[in-house]
């Protein structure tokens, strides 16, 4: 079966669509979109009906590229309050052959999360930290091993269950079914991974429309986030303020005549624009580069500070991602601040090359690795509308019984 993946990143400023296949240690993209969002407000949802709209036209927008309905995708869920603990589960190995299959890590994992989830909280994730082999090995993955014994150390990770199901609500209404949440950082970190990062401790920060997400990672696994309430809108604000203009203006001055760095910016280049008191006024690239700079700043002076309240342990890189990233000279700024142990975010993914899409790109590659762990096979579609989809190439764009517990369905039933 072709492996197809979809996901939605539930941004404030935007929804993004990825539709990707998985071929081995390749990911082609089929569709990527967005569409303005209007029903999420500092990464919680604000308004269900507004989401519900948005939705409608991301996904319609997605189908018209494939040529096929999405019903089924892995969401972002708000990253606020959550909650991480490390648990213990123990399998015994029954098969005759005594090999450690992905079911019975499954079950190793399943048995690590009981009693450990607080009623308040609703389960997002279980992630293995390492296995032990009849209480001897310790390793990273122990499938096809010989054993009588596996034991799992897990991270259990849960938020407040009111900021997950609000969410999934909107989705159940439209018939399209979540196969799997996750927090934007986990994808983040699955994007810009490598194999230095995986052995270390560090820190992912997304600036994103209107809260920046600072999270830290110990040898490829989330062991803490935290949000600041800043972002890019502050930036629109700023120069909205400084000129008296709409923010929709002072937006497309920032996107195309600011730098995010004062050095390189000139003076001699500018724009002549009317404000909102009928005045015209040449606004210039270095003083518009002064007010970003002084914004963006801040934004990565606190970010720097939320790290070490995070964790005591010392952070051996960190990872910038999000839009506001992509604007000219962003790289400048950063090391002004962090110096030269900072990476910043580069897909080199054909279709998805933004880092605005580096969660939704992320938490399929997330998925795709709960799916090799545990032995399964999955994709968006059925097998009549893969025959059907495999002649529709040429529309490619290549460039409650608990709605939780369908979604755990797919790695926990047998």
């Amino acid at each position: 079966m072709r492996k197809i993946i979809s996901s939605i990143d539930l941004g404030s400023n935007e929804l993004k669509l990825v539709v990707a296949e998985i071929k081995g240690q390749k990911t082609n993209i089929l569709a990527a979109c967005t569409e303005k969002s209007h029903g999420i407000k500092h990464g919680i949802l604000k308004n269900s009906e507004a989401l519900i709209n948005d939705l409608k036209k991301i996904l319609k927008k997605g189908e018209d590229y494939l040529g096929l309905p999405i019903k089924k995708v892995i969401v972002t869920v708000p990253c606020q309050d959550a909650k991480y603990e490390v648990g213990r589960g123990i399998c015994t190995i029954t098969n005759p052959e005594n090999v450690i299959r992905g079911s019975d890590i499954v079950m190793a994992l399943q048995s690590s999360v009981y009693n450990k989830v607080p009623q308040n909280k609703e389960l997002i994730s279980v992630l293995p930290i390492d296995f032990i082999v009849d209480d001897e090995k310790i390793v990273d993955n122990p499938k096809n091993m010989i054993a009588k014994k596996l034991e799992v150390r897990s991270l259990i990770i849960s938020a407040p269950k009111k900021n997950v199901y609000d969410v999934l609500n909107c989705f159940d209404k439209l018939n399209v079914e979540v196969i799997d949440i996750s927090f934007t950082a986990m994808g983040d970190y699955a994007v810009f991974k490598n194999e230095f990062t995986k052995n270390k401790i560090g820190a992912v920060i997304n600036i994103g429309k209107d809260i920046t997400t600072i999270s830290i990672f110990n040898k490829g696994v989330i062991v803490n986030s935290d949000i600041i309430m800043l972002g890019g809108e502050n930036i629109d604000n700023d120069i909205s303020f400084i000129y008296k203009i709409n923010k929709n203006e002072a937006k497309r001055l920032k996107e195309n005549l600011a730098l995010s760095h004062k050095r390189l910016a000139q003076a001699s280049v500018s724009e002549e624009i009317t404000n909102n008191l009928n005045k015209n006024i040449k606004v210039n690239q270095y003083e518009i580069s002064e007010i970003v700079m002084s914004r963006l700043k801040e934004i990565l002076s606190i970010a720097k500070k939320q790290i070490n309240y995070l964790t005591k342990h010392e952070i051996s890189y960190i990872i910038i991602t999000g839009g506001v990233t992509e604007s000219l000279d962003f790289s400048l700024l950063l090391e002004e601040v962090y110096g030269k142990n900072v990476i910043l975010g580069n897909i080199n993914t054909i279709g998805v090359r933004n880092n605005k899409y580096s969660s939704a790109l992320g938490i399929i590659k997330v998925f795709n690795d709960k799916l090799l762990l545990r032995d399964k096979e999955f994709s968006i579609f059925d097998f009549e509308e893969l025959e059907e989809f495999g002649n529709n190439t040429k529309k490619l764009n290549i460039s409650n019984d608990s709605i939780l517990g369908k979604i755990f369905g797919y790695f926990f039933d047998d």
